[in-house]
């Protein structure tokens, strides 16, 4: 099983910066036998960027979301059907700034999911806690919660297009990191309720990506947990070197 090193954009570069990045990132790929890269830019950059790929190509490209609803009159929306018609193959799913900023409820990462699933998407499925949750130490429940209803009508099957990113909220953006031990903790829980809600089998074959701060000087001890998968990459998706040290790190891992 291969680790995925995942950047995520959100609403920075512009389309020439943009693609600039991705060719520093390209060029600064090892030939890879760990790891997947995928890069989710902002969504008016996807088809102009999946163009301009190869096969020769390591890296994958990602939207950082998708519509809750199948084509119609939803205006600004674009859907999973959208995205793979023009050669995106994964989207991120329940991501925590969508879910605190844009209203997206349990019901919407749901419908996301089912949407993204049936379109042959392949799902970074995220999830996480706030600062105040954990200190009350409701992190677990919240987390099984989460996955739970987002998961409810994903088949054994179709977890093959899920990978989980755990996210703890109080760690993003804030220069704040969960620890290596908090990391596996959260990862092993998660791993145990798929073993409990699927299989042991779907449990080991899902990767289980760690995102919240994680940076090129903690990259290996974080990768290096048994039940880390790699990381969903902000900040340091934004600089091509950083980036590469974390896709060196998940080689090493």
């Amino acid at each position: 099983m291969r680790n995925i090193v995942a950047g995520n954009w959100k609403s920075n570069k512009l389309m020439k910066e943009g693609a600039e990045l991705m060719d520093a990132i390209n060029k600064g790929l090892p030939r890879l036998q760990k790891t997947e890269v995928i890069v989710a830019p902002p969504a008016p950059f996807l088809a102009h960027y999946a163009s301009k790929l190869d096969h020769t190509s390591q890296i994958q490209l990602s939207a950082q979301q998708c519509s809750a609803n199948p084509s119609g009159a939803h205006t600004g929306e674009f859907t999973a059907e959208m995205l793979r018609s023009c050669g995106i193959n994964t989207v991120i799913i329940g991501h925590s700034e969508r879910r605190d900023r844009f209203g997206e409820n349990f019901d919407v990462v749901r419908e996301k999911v089912e949407q993204a699933v049936a379109a042959n998407l392949h799902v970074l499925l995220c999830c996480g806690e706030p600062l105040e949750v954990r200190e009350t130490h409701g992190h677990f429940e919240l987390i099984a919660k989460q996955l739970k209803d987002a998961l409810l009508e994903i088949s054994i099957e179709q977890m093959q297009r899920i990978t989980i990113a755990y996210e703890p909220v109080w760690a993003i953006g804030t220069g704040v990191t969960a620890t290596a031990d908090q990391a596996q903790e959260m990862h092993h829980f998660i791993r145990k309720q798929l073993t409990n809600w699927y299989s042991p089998e779907v449990a080991g074959s899902t990767r289980i990506l760690y995102g919240g701060s994680c940076k090129p000087s903690n990259a290996a001890e974080i990768f290096g947990q048994p039940d880390v998968n790699g990381g969903l990459i902000g900040g340091a998706a934004l600089d091509a070197e950083s980036f590469l040290s974390l896709i060196t790190a998940s080689e090493a891992s």
